[in-house]
């Protein structure tokens, strides 16, 4: 079977997660060790890739668990622990990851325009502070929030990181911020 590289995932196709600031995304819960992760994510989701050290953080690739149709191939969350290793910044894949909404708002796998209309009108109907990255995403430390773009081929989608409240101040930035600066750079796959 050949996989798609730039195959992106129907609606229908992607599972369904929840994000809950400062709380969770999905099954995962932020402070959770790695072990914790595989377990919650266990039967879904299966380390694909660990980087870095416990002194520097660690970032983990999730891919989705290979179904018989599937013909996708690529991580579908990134996760990202900080140097306690616990679980600070969940990053999902645009193409291939799970569809998760904040209060119905759709973050994953959107057109990167549209979504920030809707961003911005939810900030503002929650008082909640607009920021943008040095990247020109859209974020709210607020709420833990950077809406990242990532490449589909010759589209552009929605890539939501969502960060514990110890990452959260200067979530938006991209030299002094705890995220990662790989993720920063990551615009394919």
């Amino acid at each position: 079977m050949v996989t798609d590289v730039w195959g992106v995932l129907d609606e229908k196709q992607r599972l369904s997660w929840v994000f809950t600031p400062f709380e969770r995304v999905g099954p995962l819960e932020f402070g959770m060790t790695h072990e914790q992760a595989e377990a919650a994510g266990e039967g879904v989701l299966r380390t694909a890739l660990r980087e870095g050290s416990s002194g520097d953080g660690i970032r983990v690739d999730f891919w989705l668990e290979q179904r018989p149709d599937a013909r996708f191939s690529g991580p579908a969350v990134t996760v990202y622990y900080d140097r306690s290793v616990r679980l600070s910044g969940i990053a999902v894949n645009a193409l291939r990851g799970p569809q998760v909404t904040l209060d119905g708002m759709r973050l994953v796998g959107q057109v990167p325009s549209r979504l920030e209309e809707r961003f911005i009108d939810y900030l503002g109907m929650h008082d909640k502070e607009l920021r943008y990255s040095q990247c020109a995403d859209p974020c709210s430390a607020q709420l833990g929030l950077v809406l990242r773009a990532q490449r589909a081929g010759d589209l552009v989608l929605s890539r939501p990181v969502m960060v514990s409240e110890a990452w959260a101040d200067r979530c938006w930035d991209t030299t002094e911020g705890c995220i990662p600066e790989r993720e920063w750079k990551t615009f394919e796959w």
